[in-house]
């Protein structure tokens, strides 16, 4: 199972970016994907989820509104939009991925539902 997180970087607040996460070695559309984010001295929080199986989007109330989860199965990539970033949306962005097609039904924003989670890309929003 790989994870490739990509596409973060430095933007001003109120400015976009999008992030991808680029899956290899499991059945994709069978899965659930998820971004989780860890900012400096806090928890790490479960932003969003994309069931693949069941067509299912899941979003925190935190970003709810400005950041938008898709999937492209050609490609097995996992797509994070964000847009109107705040400086509060920095942290680490990590990808993870929920292997049991039997679970996708019941996917949740909590990061510890997650088997096998890919390297973070770093999102730093200036004020």
């Amino acid at each position: 199972v790989q994870l490739q997180a990509s596409g973060g970087g430095l933007v001003q607040a109120g400015g976009s970016l999008r992030l991808s996460c680029a899956a290899s070695g499991f059945s994709f559309d069978d899965s659930a994907i998820g971004w989780v984010r860890q900012a400096p001295g806090k928890e790490r929080e479960g932003i969003s989820c994309i069931s693949v199986s069941e067509s299912t989007t899941y979003y925190a109330a935190s970003v709810k509104g400005r950041f938008t989860i898709s999937s492209d199965s050609a490609k097995n990539t996992v797509y994070l939009q964000m847009n109107s970033l705040k400086p509060e949306d920095t942290g680490v962005y990590y990808c993870a991925v929920v292997l049991d097609p039997t679970r996708n039904g019941a996917v949740t924003l909590a990061w510890g539902q997650y088997d096998w989670w890919g390297q973070g890309t770093q999102v730093t929003v200036s004020s």
